[in-house]
């Protein structure tokens, strides 16, 4: 009978983050390169630092949130971000609408794709 909290224990030390940060290079931060096929010309980046969190720089602030549904699936939730004002809102608010619209993720090497099944896509490469 004293078996059973072992065998738990060796359960859960084998559990793997089954999230898109579990799946995706390790410690990178990845740049937008563009959105539905368009070039993205702002500043714009994601990041995976630990199981269920999502960071980045978007073009004038800096963001964080929950990712917590598992890979492929993505759903950005809970975006936070800094408050700073800047000459570039217009790209601020066309990057954060994207990424709030994206359900599914793919990362192979240096390239997150997100996307969904109406079509939009995200491209990111890692820059770090």
């Amino acid at each position: 009978m004293k078996l059973y909290p072992l065998i738990a224990l060796a359960m859960l030390a084998a559990c793997k983050d089954e999230t898109i940060s579990g799946y995706s290079t390790e410690g990178a931060s990845w740049a937008l390169q563009s959105i539905d096929g368009v070039p993205f010309k702002a500043n714009a980046t994601i990041s995976f630092p630990e199981t269920g969190k999502i960071a980045g720089e978007a073009p004038c602030n800096s963001y964080f949130g929950a990712q917590t549904v598992p890979y492929p699936w993505f759903n950005a939730e809970k975006i936070g971000s800094t408050r700073r004002a800047c000459a570039d809102l217009k790209s601020e608010t066309q990057f954060f609408e994207a990424l709030s619209d994206m359900t599914l993720s793919e990362s192979v090497g240096d390239t997150l794709i997100l996307s969904n099944d109406k079509g939009r896509e995200m491209l990111f490469k890692v820059v770090n």
